[in-house]
């Protein structure tokens, strides 16, 4: 949360230069407070792993956040047990009317494909329209990402001779946008997926700004409108053995995967993965619930535009 202060204090402007959130009496006493409203468009196949990692980190917050969570209307989701389904899901047709203060769209396991290949890409493209003037800001993860940056500004992506599997160093391209502060200047976060976007593509595009990447990795936080778009190529809200779980997953398939880098001790899949990504995580999500969502978005939610 901020630090409050007394309207012009000298101070302010040496905090503002090293990128520390602060709010002067004057804009806090126009805020208004209430529970934020975030919409979660569950993409992954085993759903309720996915549920526990996002609603982990987003309820590490003094704010008070209410989510709805959806699921595509086009696709009949195979690894999830229809009751969970039906219990705990909407479709969007459902939510289309809603407006919300935030929204995450999960990677998926469709990467390889081309876009429009996917079964349910016209759902994805009526959802990805209706973010612009139905939520504050929107976090696009991994595929979703992918998704997102095509659809809203044709950035390509691209298959990747070896997949791009473990726990990689990252670093900050820009200390000035608020979704990385407190950030190391060098950190982890965890990748899994088969194809990448490149720089050469996004930075052109003068709606982007590449906030941090990573020379083995790649591009990793992508900022378009001001914060109210976010791409995160990577998983930094996976659990411990998540890669693990994927690992010994595509062994049993006889796919040959790449050990997960920088994730397993001494490279041996026997062994116990350590965290090292967890902190980052959290203030990932923190950030961006904070700075992002519940700075930005109006009191009354129907004055989203």
């Amino acid at each position: 949360m901020p630090i409050k202060i007394q309207d012009g204090l000298p101070a302010a402007d040496v905090l503002n230069q090293e990128n520390i959130f602060v709010m002067t009496e004057s804009r806090a006493v126009a805020q208004d407070i209430r529970p934020l409203k975030v919409v979660i468009l569950n993409l992954m196949p085993i759903k309720k792993n996915t549920e526990v990692h996002l609603l982990r980190l987003l309820s590490n917050s003094a704010l008070q956040v209410e989510v709805d969570l959806i699921r595509t209307a086009t696709y009949e989701p195979k690894n999830t047990a229809p009751e969970h389904l039906s219990t705990f899901y909407k479709t969007f047709n459902d939510i289309k009317m809603n407006k919300y203060d935030g929204m995450i769209i999960t990677g998926a396991p469709v990467e390889t494909m081309e876009f429009e290949q996917v079964q349910y890409w016209d759902e994805i493209c009526e959802i990805l329209d209706w973010t612009n003037n139905h939520v504050t800001s929107t976090l696009h993860i991994c595929w979703g990402a992918q998704a997102g940056l095509y659809h809203h500004y044709g950035i390509p992506k691209y298959g990747v001779e070896n997949k791009i599997s473990g726990v990689f160093e990252h670093t900050v391209r820009t200390t000035t946008e608020a979704i990385i502060r407190g950030f190391d200047d060098r950190f982890l976060a965890p990748h899994s997926r088969h194809t990448e976007v490149r720089g050469d593509d996004i930075e052109p595009v003068k709606e982007l700004s590449i906030i941090s990447e990573s020379k083995e990795a790649g591009i990793y936080i992508v900022l378009a409108r001001e914060g109210r778009q976010i791409f995160v190529t990577g998983h930094s809200e996976y659990d411990p053995l998540t890669l693990k779980e994927e690992y010994e997953r595509d062994l049993a398939k006889g796919m040959n995967p790449v050990i997960p880098a920088n994730y397993f001790p001494d490279d041996d899949p026997s062994k116990l993965p350590k965290v090292s990504w967890r902190s980052h995580a959290h203030l990932l999500f923190a950030n961006w619930l904070n700075y992002y969502v519940y700075q930005m978005t109006p009191f009354n939610l129907e004055d989203i535009d």
